[in-house]
């Protein structure tokens, strides 16, 4: 059961194993693009390639899904990025329940968007856990786990990959250790859990009086999709790569966070509300990614002071 390219990696990961797959779960095709067609997710075009049954519920609580999964038999479902809520009914009907490939380290990180919350949290390491799935918020046994680093280099979309590729690893051999005996399972510490909320679309909206730091975190965590960003003017700029300078000094007295102080050898340097950001890749709206020294030049920057705006399009300083 699985829907976007992190569960697709997953799915070719257990086509390549011994394992019989008897059919996949996905969510219904959604309209993408500016034509607003209807496309099919990732993993749905890996299972109608390798000529897999594919069942499409508009959701897992209706009986004559509920039904089909029953009169599939399966020893095991196995579950990554699904994007549903299952129920009690959906979780027992494969002779040994479902598993669930989770990107982080439970209980660290419950929920819909672990990989972005800890980028933003500026984690040094994250991992996958496979658990027993209950009708709790990412709450079942352990059964595996693998950590992994959270280099100061990575965005988002690598990090993504990094734990696609070791959801899937990690994946084929919980279900080789199933085929051979159940799994000791660990509970999880409760107490200690903490939560990766849904993704809002401000959250990626730069806010120049946070300071550089945070800011750096905030670039990394949603470059390139869907990207920080902030107004040149009228004009929307994605910031995809960025480092804080001096993240911890003050910004010179009477300076307006998301000015544009001038030019280093990597980049444009901008005040925030603490420490320097300075920039080295953006993308203007319409645009393809461009060095931010490209785009200085462009824009004719250096010549006069110039305040960026925050992701809202308004001045960071009016209370924001």
């Amino acid at each position: 059961m699985g829907t976007p390219q992190y569960a697709a990696a997953s799915l070719r990961a257990l086509l390549a194993s011994r394992h019989r797959i008897r059919a996949v779960v996905t969510r219904p095709d959604k309209p993408r693009g500016r034509g607003q067609r209807l496309e099919p997710g990732a993993v749905k075009r890996v299972a109608l390639q390798a000529g897999i049954e594919v069942l499409e519920p508009a959701s897992p609580r209706e009986d004559s899904f509920l039904q089909c999964l029953r009169e599939l038999r399966a020893d095991l479902g196995v579950v990554v990025a699904y994007g549903r809520i299952l129920p009690r009914a959906a979780l027992e009907a494969p002779r040994l329940g479902c598993i669930n490939a989770h990107a982080s380290l439970l209980p660290q990180l419950r929920g819909a968007a672990p990989i972005e919350r800890a980028m933003l949290a500026g984690m040094a390491e994250t991992g996958v856990t496979i658990m027993q799935m209950n009708e709790g918020l990412d709450e079942g046994d352990v059964l595996l786990a693998r950590a992994t680093p959270v280099p100061d280099t990575m965005n988002g979309e690598q990090l993504r990959e990094v734990l696609a590729g070791l959801s899937a690893r990690l994946l084929v051999e919980a279900v080789d250790s199933f085929a051979a005996a159940p799994l000791p399972r660990t509970p999880q510490d409760h107490s200690a859990a903490t939560f990766a909320p849904p993704l809002r679309k401000t959250e990626a909206a730069i806010r120049w009086h946070e300071d550089a730091r945070a800011l750096w975190l905030r670039v990394r965590a949603f470059a390139p999709r869907p990207g920080a960003y902030a107004f040149d003017g009228t004009t929307r700029l994605k910031i995809l790569a960025a480092q804080p300078l001096e993240p911890d000094a003050n910004t010179l007295p009477g300076t307006v966070a998301g000015t544009v102080l001038g030019t280093s050898r990597n980049g444009l340097l901008v005040a925030c509300g603490r420490g320097v950001l300075e920039i080295s890749v953006l993308q203007p709206e319409g645009k393809r990614p461009m060095p931010a020294l490209d785009y200085a030049r462009g824009a004719r920057m250096g010549q006069a002071a110039q305040v960026f705006l925050d992701g809202a399009g308004t001045p960071t300083h009016d209370g924001l």
